[in-house]
């Protein structure tokens, strides 16, 4: 399916035309929890790489522009192994990258958290360490630090705050049971207080496998509607599925579980698409539509072999997301609104 009539007017030639789709299909690249974040007119996706991270910048949602590595473990530390689910946010002038690492695994039971600061305001700078975020019970001693993954940071109401995927208790085994807590932060690199645990697998949705998680939180907002969208059951089955927590009221506080109510399955699997999780969210390159960015297995075969897919969601009447069912590979899908505008104006300035 190629260009429609009305966008091949705006073409140089009928050659351009033909060479920029409409559409696109589903899975859009290989991978797993996907982050991708629009600044500006920039699109910025964040992954873990080769024992490190790596990040791209593009014009386009559906595809990936320029692909650099920021980060590689260190040989040595805390940090030198399994390192997962890298996420990247700018605040206050610099690029923060939230990602979780151990010093060995399997077991993957080292896991703790570590944020890295670029240097200047651009995302392919450098980035320098600023250390293990503490994610334990008892900020006095540093060596009580707790298993911590999935970790992402928000503002609101002018204050910041992160959520992430925790145990309750240091285990030596990983076959140990995810809660999300929340805690407020003092600044992007420095958690402040304590952390509230916020979310334990406990619905029916969200049980009955081998082994229970809640993981891969994502925040979403409306209007002054805030939600948690967040990951269960079992990433490496194909029922893994998205839950949703929900603010009660703009006024609540979020460090109070009882301000929150859960609902769920809001997005998950068919007979086509297999294992729905970790999702991000973006607005089209016009700012007219949302999307939900995520990950999903490549079969029904137990494990962790996924890619990547995009698809448009709506809004229910009463503001909470609708994401409706997940589009099955092969399926042609419009382009997000405003990207084949943006596309026929980098091929006239190449």
């Amino acid at each position: 399916m190629f260009m429609c009539c009305f966008t091949m007017a705006r073409c140089s030639n009928l050659k351009e035309c033909d060479t920029i789709r409409s559409t696109f299909q589903n899975p859009v690249w290989d991978g797993a929890d996907p982050w991708m974040v629009k600044q500006g007119s920039d699109y910025v996706y964040c992954f873990s790489s080769n024992n490190g991270i790596a990040v791209s910048r593009s014009k386009l949602m559906t595809k990936k522009g320029e692909i650099r590595e920021t980060w590689r473990a260190p040989e040595t530390g805390w940090n030198r192994s399994c390192v997962w689910a890298p996420e990247i946010h700018f605040m206050d002038g610099h690029w923060y990258i939230y990602y979780a690492a151990g010093e060995s695994g399997p077991p993957f039971i080292h896991q703790r958290t570590g944020v890295l600061r670029s240097k200047t305001d651009d995302v392919f700078s450098d980035y320098e360490e600023m250390g293990m975020l503490y994610t334990g019970d008892n900020p006095e001693d540093k060596e009580s630090n707790i298993w911590a993954i999935d970790m992402t940071v928000f503002a609101y109401n002018n204050k910041l705050y992160a959520i992430w995927s925790g145990w309750l208790e240091q285990e030596d085994t990983d076959a140990t049971q995810q809660h999300l807590f929340i805690q407020e932060m003092l600044d992007p690199c420095t958690l402040k207080g304590k952390r509230v645990l916020l979310s334990s697998p406990v619905e029916s949705w969200e049980t009955g496998g081998p082994l229970d998680l809640n993981e891969g939180p994502q925040v979403l907002k409306n209007g002054n509607q805030l939600f948690i969208i967040y990951s269960c059951r079992e990433s490496w089955l194909k029922e893994y599925r998205q839950g949703m927590l929900q603010l009660r009221n703009p006024d609540a506080d979020l460090l109070d579980p009882e301000s929150w109510t859960k609902k769920g399955p809001v997005f998950q699997g068919s007979s086509s698409v297999y294992g729905v999780g970790h999702c991000s969210f973006v607005k089209s390159p016009d700012n007219n539509e949302d999307w939900v960015v995520y990950h999903s297995k490549k079969s029904t075969t137990p494990g962790w072999e996924r890619n990547v897919r995009m698809q448009p969601f709506s809004w229910n009447k009463d503001g909470t997301p609708n994401f409706g069912i997940p589009v099955s590979a092969g399926k042609e899908i419009n382009r997000p609104s405003g990207e084949i505008e943006v596309e026929l104006k980098q091929n006239e300035n190449e």
